[in-house]
C-alpha cells in the first residue's frame, strides 16, 4: 500500500478534526488494491459483490410499513425523516459506533470537518452505549482550557439533552460560531454528580507542530493533530533540532485525536529502515496490504509520549515507533481505535453520505489495537489532581458535608499545596482550614467555605498547575528514559 501521486488525494483520515466521531476514513475506496491471497479467492476492496440484495418481499414489507405510518399513525410525519430513520435503523443494527449515516446537512458538516480549520469547542467525541463521550480535547482548544478531559460524558448542551440523538445530531448542537457559549453538562469517570462547564466556542488553532530543545540536548516535538501540512512542519522542526546538536528526540502525541494517514507515513518513514512495515490494512477476507518504509533510520534514540487521548493516527505513529524502530513508549495506554471507514457520498446520490467500517488497520507486526490501545513500555500516571473534575457550584461547600464536589475540591487543594487531612469527599475542619489558607494567599474573603468565586479561583489555579511542564511526570519519565539511552 503505497501513497504516491494522486492516491494521496484519497484523504485517508483517522480523525475528523472538527468531527463528530473518531474515525479512520477513506473517501475513495477504489484507491485500495488488494491482491488475491490464493487462486480463486474473493477480493473485497469495498462492499462484497456477493451480498444478497433485497427481495421483492423485503421491499414490499418496507413499503407497507411506510404506508401504514403515513396513513395510520396518530400524527403526520415528515417523509425525509422516515427515510433517514430507516437508513439509520439498518446501520444501527450493525452495532458499530463508527458506521453512521449523514443527511445532506451533516454530510456538508463532514466536508468542513476535514478542512484545516473550523469553529467549535475543539474536542473529538464518540458515541458509547448511546452516550456522547469525549475522546480527547484538542490541545490549546477552548475545551481543553475549560478543563474537559478524555472520557467525560456530555449529557446536555445549553439545556438540550443529547439522549436519543445520533452522533452527528449531537455534534451539530455542540458546534457553533466563534464567541458563542456551549453550556455542557458533563459527568466525569469516578464522579457521580453532573457538573456544568461553560465553553466559549472559537476558531481552532490550525498550528499542529511545536518544537523545543530540552536540557541535555533532548529535542521535543509535539504533534497536536495530523493535518495536510503537519509532515512538512515536522520535517522543518526536526532539521532545526538536529542542526543544534540534538542527541535524542521525544515525540509527544498526547491528546492528539489523529489525522491523515499519509502524513503519519511521511513523519515515521525517515526513522524506519527501508523495507520494514510502518502500518498494515486488512479487509474482511483477511487480506492485508503493507505500507513499507523507504527511509534509512536515525542515529539517535526516540521516545514517544502517549495517553488515553492519543488516538488513531497517534496510535499508528506510536505502534510504528514501538515495533519498527524499537523506541520506548511512555505514558498511559492509548485510546484504542483500529478500524477503517469508507465514505459513500457518490453512491447516495443526493448529497447525503454513509461512513461505513470496511477495513481494520494493524501495527507493523500485525497487532490489532482496537479497544485495547498501544500499551506503553514505561507506564506513568500524572498527579491525581490532573483528573479533578470542575466543581458544580450548585451550593456553597462547607464543613460537615460530603459529596463528589468536596472530593474534587480536596484533589485541587492538595495539588496546590494546601493539603487537608483527607481526600474522601468529607468536608472536615482541616479541609476548611486548607480552604482558608488558599483564600488568604489569593486575596479572597477568608471564610473556609467554597462559594462560586473561590471555586472559580481554585479551578483557574489548578489548570495553571496542570499546564506547568514542571508537573508533567510523563514528560520527565520520557526524558529520563531517553537520557539513559544517550549515555549508553
Amino acid at each position: 500500500m503505497q501513497f504516491k501521486g494522486r492516491t494521496v488525494l484519497a484523504f485517508i483520515i483517522l480523525a475528523m478534526f472538527a468531527s463528530s466521531i473518531l474515525t479512520l476514513t477513506i473517501v475513495n475506496p477504489m484507491s485500495w488494491s488488494f491482491k488475491e491471497k490464493a487462486a480463486g479467492s474473493a477480493v473485497a476492496a469495498g462492499p462484497s459483490s456477493t451480498s444478497t440484495t433485497l427481495t421483492n418481499k423485503d421491499l414490499s414489507k418496507i413499503s407497507k410499513t411506510y404506508q401504514l405510518i403515513e396513513n395510520q399513525f396518530l400524527s403526520q410525519v415528515d417523509h425525509d425523516k422516515l427515510v433517514n430513520g430507516a437508513i439509520n435503523g439498518m446501520l444501527e443494527a450493525l452495532d458499530d459506533p463508527y458506521t453512521v449515516y449523514m443527511d445532506q446537512d451533516e454530510a456538508a458538516q463532514f466536508d468542513d470537518s476535514i478542512s484545516s480549520s473550523f469553529e467549535g469547542i475543539g474536542a473529538e467525541v464518540s458515541l458509547d452505549d448511546g452516550k456522547v463521550v469525549i475522546v480527547t480535547p484538542i490541545k490549546g482548544s477552548p475545551a481543553e482550557k475549560a478543563g474537559i478531559q478524555s472520557h467525560d460524558m456530555i449529557l446536555s448542551v445549553n439545556g438540550e439533552k443529547l439522549d436519543g440523538l445520533t452522533l452527528n445530531q449531537a455534534v451539530m448542537k455542540i458546534r457553533g460560531p466563534k464567541g458563542t457559549q456551549a453550556k455542557l453538562e458533563i459527568v466525569r469517570q469516578g464522579s457521580g454528580d453532573p457538573v456544568q462547564v461553560i465553553v466559549v466556542r472559537d476558531e481552532i488553532d490550525v498550528e499542529t507542530v511545536y518544537a523545543e530543545m530540552l536540557p541535555g540536548d533532548i529535542g521535543k516535538i509535539e504533534i497536536r493533530q495530523f493535518s495536510s501540512n503537519t509532515a512538512t512542519s515536522f520535517e522543518k522542526e526536526l532539521k532545526a533540532l538536529e542542526s543544534k546538536g540534538m542527541k535524542g528526540l521525544i515525540i509527544d502525541v498526547r491528546n492528539d485525536p489523529g489525522g491523515l494517514l499519509n502524513v503519519v507515513v511521511d513523519i515515521v518513514n525517515p526513522f524506519v529502515a527501508s523495507g520494514k512495515a510502518i502500518v498494515q490494512v486488512e479487509n474482511r477476507n483477511g487480506q492485508r496490504e503493507l505500507t513499507k518504509s523507504t527511509g534509512t533510520g536515525k542515529d539517535y534514540p526516540v521516545t514517544v509520549l502517549v495517553n488515553k487521548g492519543s488516538a488513531s493516527a497517534s496510535e499508528i505513529l506510536a505502534g510504528a515507533f514501538q515495533e519498527a524502530v524499537g523506541s520506548k513508549i511512555v505514558g498511559e495506554t492509548s485510546y484504542g481505535k483500529g478500524t477503517v471507514q469508507v465514505t459513500f457520498l457518490k453512491e447516495m446520490g443526493d448529497g447525503s453520505n454513509i461512513k461505513m467500517t470496511v477495513y481494520k488497520w494493524l501495527t507493523p507486526n500485525g497487532n490489532w489495537i482496537h479497544k485495547k490501545g498501544v500499551v506503553p513500555d514505561i507506564a506513568v500516571e500524572q498527579p491525581a489532581y490532573f483528573k479533578a473534575a470542575p466543581l458544580t457550584k450548585k451550593v456553597t461547600l462547607k464543613t460537615d458535608t460530603a459529596s463528589d464536589d468536596v472530593k474534587n475540591l480536596q484533589l485541587m487543594l492538595a495539588g496546590l499545596g494546601f493539603t487537608a487531612d483527607r481526600s474522601d469527599g468529607y468536608f472536615s475542619e482541616k479541609t476548611a482550614q486548607a480552604v482558608k489558607n488558599f483564600q488568604s494567599v489569593n486575596g479572597l474573603p477568608v471564610t473556609g467555605e467554597v462559594d462560586t468565586v473561590t471555586a472559580n479561583k481554585l479551578e483557574k489555579a489548578i489548570l495553571a498547575e496542570i499546564r506547568d511542564p514542571k508537573n508533567d511526570l510523563q514528560l520527565k519519565a520520557a526524558a529520563e528514559a531517553l537520557q539513559s539511552q544517550i549515555n549508553k
